[in-house]
C-alpha cells in the first residue's frame, strides 16, 4: 500500500504528533508498505537533515514559519508542493496527522486526485487557537469540521475525544489509541545514582514530562512542589519555561530529554503528575505507566481512558491545585500504594505495543479502501 502521510509535525520536533507520525511510518515500512512523509520544514537545518536521513521512509519538507508565541511549532505556508508530492508518490491513500494547516493541503490534494483520506485527531486545536493564534474556539472547530468531514474516516485516540468530535458535528469517527514502547519505558531502568542526584535528601520524586506551554498548566504543581519530603522534577521545554522556573523555585528543571535518558528519568520517579486538562490522549501518562510509576492526572480527556482510579493512579478535578496537591501527598506518603498502582499500571499498558496499534491503523486503511471500492462499483 502506498500511503502519503501528511503531518503537521515530524522529528526533529519533539511532541505527540511528531512521535506518532514517526511510529506510523516505521510500522508501515515494517509491514511492507510504502509511506511518504510530507511535513513542514523544521528549525535547525542540520538537526532536520539528520532526522530526515534517519527516517524510515522519504520525507518531503514544505516551507513553513514559526507559530507566533511558540517558535518551536511550525506552520506550513500555502503552495502546491503537498499535492505534487502525493501525486509523485502514486499514493493510494492519504493519512492526515492532526490536520489543520498542512493537512488542509493534504485534503485538497487527495480530493483532486480522487484518493481516500484518513484523518487522525490528536491535538485540542481549539485550545491552541485561543492560546496562540488569537482566534476563537468556534472558528477553530469550524476549520476542523471542514477538514475532518472531507475525510473518509476520522480516528480519535480516546473515548473523550471521540465524543468531543461527534459533539461538534464531525462524522465517521472511530477509535484508534496510541502505542507505547514497553521495552524502552520499563521499571528496570530505575537508576539509584540519578535518584541520589535529584533527591539528595531522600525526597519522594514527583515528575512532570511534557511541553512547557500555557495549555499544560504546569504551574498547578506549585502546591505539590512545596510538600515536605517531595522534590518536583520537570522535564521538557517550551514558551512557559522561564515563567515556570519562577513559579516553581524548588523544582529541578531538566530541559528536554529523549530516548534512553528519558526512560531512565521516568523509571526513577516515584509519582508522575500530569496537569493539562486538554489532552486528547496523553502519551506521557502511558509512558509513565509502562515505567511502573503511579499517575495523578486530571479527570478529563485522554487520561479518563488511561488511568483507573484507585488501581493505577488517581484522577483529580481539572484546574484544581488543591486536589492535585492532596493526591500527590497521598501517594508520596504511602509507598505500598505507589508500588501497587505502579505494578497495575505496567500491566495495563504492557500489551499496547506500537506494532499492535499500527496493525489496527492498517485495518482502518483497508476498510476505507474497501468502502471506496464498493462506492465506485455502485456508481458504475
Amino acid at each position: 500500500m502506498r500511503v502519503a502521510l501528511v503531518t503537521e509535525s515530524f522529528p526533529p520536533d519533539v511532541n505527540g504528533v511528531a512521535h506518532c507520525a514517526l511510529r506510523t511510518a516505521e510500522h508501515l515500512v515494517a509491514r511492507g508498505h510504502a509511506p511518504l512523509v510530507i511535513a513542514p520544514t523544521a528549525p535547525g537545518r542540520d538537526r532536520a537533515a539528520e532526522a530526515d536521513a534517519a527516517a524510515p521512509c522519504p520525507v518531503i519538507r514544505v516551507p513553513s514559519l514559526p507559530l507566533p508565541g511558540y517558535r518551536q511549532v511550525r506552520v506550513a505556508l500555502p503552495g502546491r508542493r503537498v499535492a505534487a508530492a502525493i501525486a509523485a508518490h502514486r499514493a493510494q491513500l492519504v493519512h492526515l496527522a492532526s490536520p489543520f494547516v498542512i493537512g488542509a493541503h493534504g485534503v485538497a490534494g487527495a480530493a483532486r486526485l480522487g484518493l481516500p483520506c484518513v484523518a487522525v485527531y490528536q491535538t485540542d486545536l481549539g485550545g491552541y487557537a485561543r492560546a496562540y493564534l488569537g482566534i476563537g474556539e468556534t472558528a477553530a472547530w469550524h476549520r476542523l469540521r471542514s477538514l475532518h468531514t472531507a475525510a473518509d474516516r476520522t480516528l480519535a485516540p480516546s473515548t473523550a475525544s471521540a465524543a468531543d468530535l461527534e459533539r461538534h458535528g464531525i462524522p465517521r469517527v472511530h477509535l484508534w489509541p496510541r502505542g507505547v514502547d514497553a521495552v524502552r519505558f520499563h521499571p528496570a531502568h530505575r537508576d539509584p545514582a540519578l535518584r541520589r542526584e535529584l533527591a539528595p535528601g531522600g525526597e519522594v520524586l514527583v515528575g512532570y514530562v511534557g511541553r512547557l506551554a500555557p495549555e499544560k498548566r504546569v504551574e498547578l504543581l506549585a502546591g505539590a512542589a512545596e510538600l515536605p519530603g517531595v522534590r518536583l522534577v520537570v522535564v521538557g521545554d517550551g514558551p512557559s519555561a522561564a515563567n515556570l522556573r519562577s513559579a516553581l523555585p524548588s523544582a529541578v528543571f531538566l530541559g528536554r530529554r529523549t530516548g534512553r535518558e528519558l526512560a531512565r528519568i521516568y523509571a526513577s520517579l516515584d509519582v508522575f503528575a500530569h496537569t493539562g486538562p486538554m489532552e486528547t490522549f496523553c502519551q506521557t501518562v502511558q509512558e509513565a505507566m509502562a515505567s511502573g510509576i503511579p499517575v495523578v492526572a486530571p479527570a478529563a480527556g485522554g487520561p479518563l481512558d488511561l488511568v483507573s482510579p484507585g488501581r493505577t493512579g488517581l484522577l483529580v478535578p481539572p484546574d484544581d491545585p488543591e486536589a492535585l496537591r492532596d493526591a500527590v501527598r497521598r501517594l508520596a506518603g504511602t509507598p505500598r500504594l505507589r508500588a501497587a498502582y505502579g505494578l497495575a499500571g505496567r500491566e495495563a499498558v504492557a500489551g499496547r505495543s506500537w506494532a499492535a496499534v499500527g496493525d489496527l491503523l492498517i485495518g482502518h486503511y483497508e476498510q476505507v479502501l474497501a468502502e471506496r471500492l464498493a462506492t465506485s462499483a455502485v456508481a458504475a
